[in-house]
């Protein structure tokens, strides 16, 4: 943190920007419509060609690292071609103008425009340098430097308070934004913006409707909580543009809600939720997975997943800002728009006491919802804050007892670790996989596991270990769908381990019939 911030304080305002920006590991603004999409076999395709590595070599490099910023400072020095006139050092401008020019690479041939400009930026770059521009185009820095500390750097950088820079960056949303206005001293007149997103509230998980009651002590409001994509909705005279939680633009999926959008006569910005809807009853996420980023056969995966954007909350309203003021004040404001736009309100009711919570929760789930959203009625809208005035209440579907079957390195700062699971459920005989797990595990159980693995590993082929059916663990999930991407028919929504299961041995392990059971008895069920 400390040399990150001497290296922002030495910087002028469009390299405190770039720098910024860079260190949280992103290539372009949040929020910025188009991205730099660069994929792994597009910039493993570059380094073989820079290099002239095998694929043999690159699988052992890659399993010696378990990530590929860190392979391609090892290989790049070996270049079987040079620069014919030695240029100066990559600035951040240029690795800057490389980004834009690859983001600016679109439809047929764009794949062979972009590996064009990353070779050219490679062929110049030292090992260095070409490690943390692949990192960046990964989306996998992971150099500790995650958001909050390049904040912390901000603030040290130009000797503003930490809690302004903190309460700037949130809604602001993006951190070159920040650094840009703290270098200026421009902090004191951060405020929300049209068309550029802003971090999102959010709740607080609690398990019990007890945990609920004793938190609030009051009467708060219980919301519905709709299994869809969270969006905040930006409008400006025709202009209409939607944001995910990630701060990402997703306007293109939801033409349909841009278009009611536009029925509002003024400016606005609204958090909801899209959700798969039809004829009165919610429809699987699933269905909605298949509109996202589509690009062919849209008009078709549209008809077959209609959304509806479900509001609860405003942020603005003709440059008003709403979201310092209570709840309550806000929800009466959302109505008016909610009237004008034909957007419903998130359904809601007020509720006093675990057994008015837990009847609110029990009409939840039995109309095919998650469970509910309790809200402080005096609470103000904390952009990017959890707790205190939100809480989400939500239960797991059930748990399934599975085999390993495969384990395969992790990313990040579990590089290098076998901590990705694949496993399978019963059919007869027989072992199906129903889907992969990443979390749930403490490291210290991670390598106890990994143990484990190695003595029952039928196959390595250096990324993923094939094993013998031995080793038994329990997961949770939020629902079964049906898929065709693994052998069972079946998928897991939101698999996570609950625990190690080394008294069971894989023949006492669940079957397809209760997962099938299981698919069959949910309110809302999905199709391949």
């Amino acid at each position: 943190m400390r040399l990150l911030a001497e290296q922002l304080s030495g910087l002028g305002q469009d390299d405190a920007e770039r720098a910024a920006r860079f260190a949280t590991g992103r290539a372009s603004q949040k929020g910025s419509a188009d991205e730099t999409q660069a994929g792994y076999s597009a910039i493993i395709g570059v380094v073989q060609a820079v290099t002239g590595i095998s694929d043999q070599e690159l699988s052992r490099s890659y399993v010696k690292f378990g990530d590929l910023g860190r392979l391609v400072e090892e290989v790049i020095s070996r270049k079987k071609e040079v620069v014919l006139f030695q240029e100066e050092p990559l600035s951040l401008e240029d690795v800057d103008d490389l980004f834009k020019e690859m983001t600016l690479a679109k439809g047929k041939g764009s794949v062979s425009v972009k590996r064009g400009h990353l070779k050219a930026a490679l062929l110049r770059a030292t090992p260095v340098e070409a490690k943390y521009l692949v990192k960046i185009l990964t989306r996998e820095m992971r150099i500790g430097l995650v958001d909050g500390l390049v904040v912390e750097a901000i603030a040290a950088a130009y000797g503003e308070a930490p809690e302004q820079v903190r309460s700037a960056y949130l809604l602001l949303g993006d951190v070159g934004l920040l650094a840009r206005m703290a270098s200026s001293h421009e902090l004191d007149q951060v405020r929300l913006e049209l068309m550029r997103p802003t971090n999102f509230m959010l709740a607080e998980p609690m398990q019990t409707v007890s945990d609920v009651a004793d938190y609030f002590k009051k009467e708060v409001y219980a919301e519905v909580k709709y299994d869809g994509v969270r969006a905040q909705l930006h409008k400006r005279g025709d202009e209409v543009r939607i944001f995910s939680r990630r701060l990402e633009d997703i306007t293109a999926s939801f033409p349909e809600v841009v278009e009611r959008a536009r029925n509002y006569p003024g400016n606005v910005i609204l958090d909801g939720e899209i959700v798969p809807f039809d004829e009165g009853r919610p429809l699987a996420f699933q269905m909605l997975q298949r509109r996202l980023r589509k690009v062919k056969g849209f008009e078709e995966a549209r008809a077959n997943a209609p959304v509806t954007f479900f509001v609860f909350d405003i942020l603005m309203e003709n440059r008003e800002d709403l979201y310092t003021r209570p709840l309550r004040e806000r929800r009466a404001s959302l109505e008016e728009v909610s009237r004008k736009t034909g957007f419903p309100l998130a359904h809601m009711t007020p509720v006093t006491g675990a057994s008015e919570v837990q009847t609110a929760f029990r009409r939840s789930r039995e109309g095919g919802y998650e469970g509910l959203v309790l809200k402080d009625p005096d609470s103000p809208y904390t952009p990017g804050r959890r707790g205190k005035f939100w809480a989400k209440l939500k239960e797991e579907l059930d748990t399934l007892d599975v085999v390993l079957v495969g384990a395969e390195l992790g990313h990040g700062k579990r590089a290098g670790r076998l901590s990705d699971y694949t496993f399978a459920i019963r059919s007869g005989d027989n072992f199906k996989v129903i889907g992969k797990a990443y979390s749930g595990l403490t490291d210290d159980e991670i390598e106890e596991m990994a143990v484990r693995i190695r003595a029952v590993t039928i196959n390595d082929d250096g990324y993923y270990r094939q094993l013998r059916p031995e080793l038994v663990i329990e997961v949770a999930f939020d629902s079964v769908q049906k898929s065709g991407r693994h052998d069972s028919g079946f998928a897991l929504r939101f698999p996570r381990i609950k625990r190690l299961r080394p008294d069971k041995s894989a023949g006492q392990i669940d079957t397809i019939e209760k997962v099938r059971k299981i698919y069959e008895s949910q309110i809302v069920k999905s199709e391949p």
